[in-house]
């Protein structure tokens, strides 16, 4: 039984730590532009938050397997066709300019697998108008 219970404790430590890494990852690599929270001063924001993203990339794919795939796409590869967030959100920021060379596929693994596995918060509810972004009904 004690033997259980420290295999639990070291994969739960290791979680936890794979979890604070992504997260260090999140905030050098994407927090820039990307705020974790709901913004106060809505003002001052150079990108959709990411629990508005997230919860876009969620109604789109579904699947972490899915989502993550899209993300580690688009964040190399962004265009317009593959935008999953409103047609607005584009026109106020700007299409999100392609990170190559800013951050490896191995890190963008990582941030896309703990964005998904933390975001959109439990009872998040959009602050948007309406689904009409393209791709809202992608499979």
């Amino acid at each position: 039984m004690k033997t259980i219970l420290t295999i639990g404790l070291v994969l739960a430590l290791a979680l936890s730590l794979q979890a604070s890494e992504a997260e260090k990852l999140f905030d050098s690599k994407c927090g820039a532009c990307h705020i974790k929270t709901r913004p106060t001063d809505r003002s001052k924001m150079v990108a959709p938050p990411i629990m508005g993203v997230l919860r876009h990339v969620k109604m789109t794919y579904p699947t972490k397997e899915k989502a993550v795939s899209f993300i580690k796409d688009y964040v190399f590869n962004p265009s317009k066709d593959k935008a999953v967030c409103m047609p607005q959100k584009i026109a106020r920021f700007g299409l999100m300019p392609s990170q190559k060379g800013a951050v490896s596929e191995a890190e963008v693994e990582k941030i896309a697998s703990w964005l998904y596995d933390n975001f959109p918060p439990k009872g998040f509810r959009g602050m948007g108008r309406g689904m009409m972004g393209k791709g809202m009904n992608r499979p």
